[in-house]
């Protein structure tokens, strides 16, 4: 008889929530994946509440299992997975030096050739994330979302949640001819959101493209793009129509339906993929907490493909 504790074997309302149930991990060196939270949102110009998501995020990820049934992927035999716990902030109310924290801890993961799986948090946060993992080389960019994410300025702020991917590509840490927006739409006060990343060579399907190619197409366009070089994987929640996530800041209607969400992520197994976040759950705007257990089964499937193509 096996006596040895399994926390995936014990009832999901017992014990202190973690990310998918993975043991609390302080020493890096004993993981090759790491859940974390980044519980920000410091950044966002409309409704806030993405700073409680990593919780409620972590509660409602005690549903997942462990072998996947469509890959049959078992991560967990694959490699050492753990929850890392949360970025701590020493200055919670300044952007900048909020970013630095990120930055610091995801250098920390990165220099111990852990690969971060981060739950936000306001989609700020990745810009700190991607300049630890791309400050030697600069990273390819798969990142489904609502909105581009590319103006200069927001309430005349250059670091908002609608910023993050044209300071990266400014600042040289992300390649923008390896980065394809996928899922885009909703109205803007401006084009040019819409017109930077054309304009730098990053590859936009808009919702209308993505419902005529259909999934696989759009897998295929997007393996195409970032080909087998190093790639962060961004999901904001609210690329996902909001009649099942509407646990968040910034809803549009006529997103991707879930199970073409995970189709989506299940179509990039095999790729380099080298750290990912899920961002923008809210959950202050959902009471029912099924935006909490959509984004914990993104992350679920995020972690089958990297632990896959790493570990396997």
């Amino acid at each position: 008889m096996n006596n040895l504790y399994d926390a995936m074997e014990e009832p999901r309302y017992c014990g202190i929530p973690t990310f998918m149930r993975a043991p609390h991990i302080n020493d890096f060196n004993d993981i090759d994946i790491a859940f974390l939270g980044i519980p920000y949102d410091g950044a966002v110009e409309a409704r806030s509440g993405a700073r409680q998501g990593p919780r409620q995020i972590r509660d409602y990820s005690s549903m997942m299992r462990k072998i996947h049934h469509v890959t049959r992927i078992n991560p967990y035999d694959l490699c050492r997975v753990g929850d890392v716990g949360d970025v701590q902030f020493k200055k919670i109310f300044d952007v900048k030096a909020s970013h630095k924290n990120i930055q610091e801890f995801i250098e920390k993961l990165h220099s111990a050739s852990v690969i971060p799986i981060s739950a936000g948090g306001d989609h700020s946060i990745t810009l700190p994330i991607i300049r630890a993992i791309g400050k030697d080389k600069p990273v390819g960019l798969i990142h489904v979302d609502a909105h581009t994410d590319c103006c200069d300025e927001e309430m005349n702020s250059k670091y908002s949640h609608g910023t993050p991917f044209r300071r990266a590509i400014e600042e040289g840490v992300l390649d923008p001819k390896r980065t394809i927006q996928i899922g885009i739409r909703g109205a803007a006060n401006s084009e040019e959101c819409w017109e930077f990343g054309p304009k730098h060579g990053i590859r936009i399907i808009y919702i209308e493209e993505f419902s005529a190619l259909g999934v696989e197409k759009v897998i295929h366009e997007a393996r195409k793009i970032v080909g087998d070089k190093r790639t962060y994987l961004s999901f904001d929640i609210d690329g996902i129509d909001p009649a099942f996530t509407p646990g968040t800041g910034t809803p549009e209607i006529g997103g991707i339906l879930p199970m073409e969400a995970q189709r989506l992520i299940r179509g990039l197994r095999g790729l380099n993929i080298i750290g990912a976040d899920l961002v923008e759950v809210s959950p202050p705007f959902d009471p029912s907490g099924n935006t909490a257990l959509i984004a914990a089964t993104i992350m679920y499937e995020i972690l089958c493909i990297i632990a896959d193509a790493k570990f396997n």
